[in-house]
């Protein structure tokens, strides 16, 4: 059996394309997008230290304009700028209605 392993559930033998876990189909090992996004983690958080708080309120707006493109309901914004050694820090966090749009703002980020 190189190439085969035995199923927990069932006496017989899976083929190495069927080794999947978690609600897969056997085919082509997909995942049920619900194991993978389940709508527990709907917040994006981003933290940067700039120069100037000009440089941090340019990026804020600019990254405001990001989610307000991805939103389908207003997405929660909440951002603070503190002063710190080395200059002016930037926290922001993003909360979408659902976790589909804050994967898709993060990978737009990239």
């Amino acid at each position: 059996m190189s190439d085969v392993t035995m199923s927990s559930k069932s006496t017989q033998p899976l083929h190495s394309i069927n080794k999947c876990g978690a609600e897969e189909t056997a085919a082509c090992c997909c995942v049920d997008v619900g194991t993978i996004m389940d709508n527990t983690d709907c917040t994006a958080s981003y933290s940067r230290v700039f120069e100037t708080e000009a440089q941090a309120k340019e990026t804020l707006q600019a990254l405001t304009e990001r989610a307000r493109g991805v939103e389908s309901e207003p997405c929660e914004i909440n951002s603070r700028i503190e002063k710190v050694e080395g200059g002016v820090e930037l926290n922001i966090d993003f909360t979408f209605s659902c976790q589909a749009e804050t994967m898709i703002f993060q990978l737009g980020l990239r």
